[in-house]
């Protein structure tokens, strides 16, 4: 079974703000156009190995699982200026969408198994819906 991570994606609009968004992030770093997207978090997962063994980190997208980015690595790093540990989490560029699915809110990132994530959207699923009424119909239970 493989493991993933699931996190909030606070302040982003939809897919295309959320690249928008790390494109900008990857620019104001100064990161080469092949770099991976690096997202940063308060604590290092203790679950490494698995999560690195094909897991993903899954987004929350306004309450819904909108997508998905692989995961590739993992960096523990300290700030001198705020004195505090963190945790780079190295993810693919690739953003790729999954089936619409709510989720309630949580702080900073959890554990996700791989049984209970979406599937990737494929053509003739909720692609070809709009957004908002995907979103209402997958809250009431009928997607």
């Amino acid at each position: 079974m493989v493991l993933n991570l699931i996190k909030l994606a606070v302040g982003v609009d939809d897919l295309a703000h959320m690249k928008k968004l790390q494109a900008a992030r990857r620019k104001q770093r100064r990161q080469g156009p092949r770099s991976p997207h690096w997202v940063y978090t308060r604590h290092m997962p203790k679950r490494v190995d698995e999560l690195l063994r094909g897991g993903s980190l899954y987004w929350v997208v306004r309450g819904v699982i909108r997508c998905r980015q692989e995961l590739v690595g993992f960096e523990e790093d300290f700030d001198k200026e705020e004195a505090h540990k963190y945790c780079r989490i190295q993810v693919k560029r690739t953003i790729i969408p999954t089936a619409p699915r709510a989720c309630r809110a949580f702080q900073g990132w959890r554990y996700y198994n791989g049984d209970d994530a979406p599937p990737d959207l494929s053509k003739g699923d909720t692609g070809d819906m709009p957004k908002e009424m995907a979103d209402e119909l997958k809250r009431l239970g009928l997607l």
